[in-house]
């Protein structure tokens, strides 16, 4: 009787004691809870999957009714928190890494076959002959025009994807690829040897002008940094006494590569980076680590809207550092770092985690995901709430909302037509028959159509039937409603018809309109079939403004180091 007595007052003793650490503890309790909430809430997911498989009225894909509730879950939280299945973590490690093992070519779905766009040069796909227009019929024997119901319907692959993967495989294999090839009556068969292909993420560097260096990249991978040192050493070689380097197109990629490339010009133990999350102890501070290969030669960087995270890091920090002058857009604004956590069945997680803040201070994010509106929708920071901070020399420069570069240089408007021309493939289809009359063609630098080539052109878009949209027409007719809405359109019909009647689709004069931009659109094309992405960039690079005034910049010392300079205050007059 004592013992059990003993009992229930130890009991009473540890309970009560177990309430005294509750209540001194608020932390462990929140915490407790939490982990409740989230057994609860997936017993209620796990329990609704069941019941749905047991009594829903059709049969459910089980696997593509999770992905649905995992994406949209993700997507409450921002663009860059993904869940990747096994087979998209090897694209997504191809992207990190720049390599993978293959034929070397962009496909496209195209006219209901896998096409190919482009052979990267030197590939095997190159090498074995391989050209822009094949259309796939199947690789060893496999019938490439439709999914094979187990590997590929049941994983639920597009037939782009489909074909991917058949095309990729062990370096040193060899697989035989027969194609449909325009003006030629019967199918090809080529024989290609995977090899390891490293994605060139320098499309292209070289001289600018006699004192002048460009280097381009498109994204940072793991090895970036190497060969942009590489590329930096080989143009002074060739005389370059100053660098323009363009990240205009660049999405970012691996953070430590940004902070690498920086260290190329600054001096070592210098601050690139911050990143601060939820927890502390992953918090980190990025410096330079190696001694600098040029301090003082004059830099000057590309920016666009396209510019981010990785970029904005590069941009940002040598900006902070009046280390380059920035030409260009303001940048992107993605001031969120990502950290991959390994899944289940070997998918992944990509995870925001931290915040990046660069060498003032300021955080670029431009998005307040944390914040939504009532329809669930994300509000871009206003300029009027972003704060000042301060480069090393005293120049003002702000957060939340990008990098806005020191010469801005308003964004040129790309006609719509040229979208249409391009996503229908009528550019690549005429230049696939106009490729098969021309053997070779002049250097990419001095190359163009000729007025009888574009003649031909516009025949060739009109026998396509080509439609396309346009946002003027769309515009008129949403005013149209409103001024009918509100009464206006009584006293101002006449005007308005009149206006309206000058939108009216024209191609030829559109065509006429336009020709600048769609020569310079078809003339990139042919370039990239004889000369690859280097002869496209070479001859780009002759109708580059931001370049031609980055050499501006960099060919006057005086213009330079007042770009790079505190403004001076005026002095206060005192009077007495």
């Amino acid at each position: 009787m004592n013992n059990k007595i003993a009992a229930i007052v130890l009991t009473f003793l540890l309970v009560g004691i177990g309430q005294v650490q509750s209540q001194n503890n608020p932390d462990k309790n929140k915490q407790q809870q939490r982990y409740f909430d989230i057994n609860k809430n997936l017993d209620i997911f796990n329990s609704a999957l069941r019941e749905i498989d047991l009594f829903y009225v059709d049969s459910i894909d089980v696997s593509k009714a999770v992905r649905t509730g995992l994406d949209n879950m993700l997507n409450t939280l921002d663009p860059y928190t993904e869940y990747f299945n096994e087979e998209e973590m090897k694209e997504f490690n191809t992207q990190i890494t720049g390599e993978y093992a293959g034929v070397g070519a962009v496909i496209s779905y195209k006219d209901n076959k896998v096409t190919i766009i482009e052979p990267y040069e030197n590939s095997p796909a190159a090498k074995a002959g391989l050209k822009a227009g094949d259309k796939i019929l199947s690789i060893d024997g496999k019938d490439m025009t439709k999914c094979d119901e187990v590997e590929g319907e049941a994983y639920g692959l597009t037939l782009n994807s489909y074909v991917s993967n058949n095309l990729k495989g062990q370096p040193g294999t060899t697989i035989e690829v027969t194609v449909e090839r325009q003006g030629e009556k019967k199918p090809v068969t080529l024989k290609i040897t995977r090899e390891k292909i490293s994605i060139d993420i320098i499309p292209y560097y070289g001289m600018v002008s006699p004192t002048t260096g460009y280097i381009n990249f498109s994204t940072f991978t793991d090895k970036i940094s190497s060969d942009i040192k590489s590329a930096f050493l080989d143009l002074k070689k060739q005389g370059a006494t100053s660098i323009i380097i363009d990240v205009r197109q660049n999405g970012g990629g691996v953070l430590e590569e940004a902070v690498q490339i920086v260290n190329l010009f600054v001096p070592k133990g210098k601050i690139v980076v911050s990143t601060k999350g939820k927890l502390k102890q992953l918090d980190r501070t990025y410096r330079t680590t190696l001694e600098p290969n040029d301090t003082e030669i004059p830099l000057v960087i590309l920016t666009s809207r396209s510019s981010a995270s990785a970029s904005e890091i590069l941009a940002g920090s040598l900006q902070d550092m009046d280390r380059a002058v920035l030409i260009g857009e303001r940048t992107f604004g993605k001031g969120l770092v990502q950290t991959p956590r390994e899944m289940p069945y070997g998918g992944g997680l990509k995870v925001t985690t931290s915040k990046y803040y660069i060498p003032s201070g300021r955080c670029v994010q431009a998005i307040d995901y944390s914040h939504r509106n009532a329809d669930g929708s994300a509000a871009r920071t206003p300029d009027s709430l972003t704060t000042v901070f301060y480069t090393e020399a005293g120049r003002p420069v702000r957060d939340g909302g990008g990098v806005t570069p020191d010469i801005t240089l308003d964004e040129v408007k790309t006609p719509t037509i040229t979208f249409y021309l391009t996503n229908q493939y009528i550019v690549f289809d005429w230049v696939n028959n106009w490729v098969q009359k021309h053997k070779t063609i002049s250097r990419p630098e001095s190359f163009s159509i000729t007025d009888q080539d574009y003649d031909d052109f516009k025949e060739f878009v009109k026998s396509k039937d080509f439609q396309y949209d346009r946002i003027s027409e769309k515009s008129m007719a949403s005013l149209k409603e409103v001024m009918e809405f509100e009464g206006y359109m009584k006293y101002s019909e006449a005007e308005f018809k009149a206006l309206e009647a000058k939108l009216v689709p024209n191609l030829d004069r559109d065509m006429e309109t336009f020709k600048e931009p769609i020569t310079r659109l078809i003339n990139s094309e042919i370039i990239r079939r004889y000369y690859f992405q280097k002869g496209v960039a070479k001859y780009d690079l002759q109708h580059d403004r931001e370049v031609a005034k980055a050499i501006e910049v960099l060919s006057d010392p005086q213009l330079y180091k007042a770009t790079l300079s505190a403004p001076i205050k005026a002095k206060e007059t005192i009077e007495n």
